[in-house]
């Protein structure tokens, strides 16, 4: 008999926000965009959805269905294409070359400075 594999639920990506509708914190979890939890402060609206989420894990390993792996244990070979119209192609090339930057760098650049 194959053993399914245990997913450490506080691996997942969270966040914990204020909703002015619910007068509460939200937790959400990327992986899982169905799931959240409503609480009177953050440590508890997270922790509440830690644990719906390690509760949902084991609901789907014991019905053998997908159990979704978290982002962060993801490989990402660090490359991606990204298509964009001629103009925009120009004006970032012409940037780029401004400042003396190949148009990888000066993407990268302002990504970063972005996020």
């Amino acid at each position: 008999m194959s053993q399914t594999p245990t997913v450490d639920a506080s691996l997942y990506t969270y966040r914990v926000t204020w909703s002015v509708e619910d007068d509460e914190f939200v937790a959400s979890c990327v992986e899982f965009p169905s799931l959240s939890w409503l609480a009177g402060s953050q440590s508890a609206a997270l922790r509440g959805l830690v644990d719906l989420v390690a509760e949902t894990v084991s609901d789907l390993a014991a019905e053998g269905e997908v159990i979704p792996e978290p982002l962060a244990k993801r490989n990402y070979s660090g490359k991606f294409n990204l298509r964009v119209g001629e103009g925009l192609h120009r004006r970032l090339a012409i940037q780029a070359a401004e400042e003396h930057l190949s148009l990888n760098q000066y993407l990268v650049r302002r990504l970063s400075e972005a996020s």
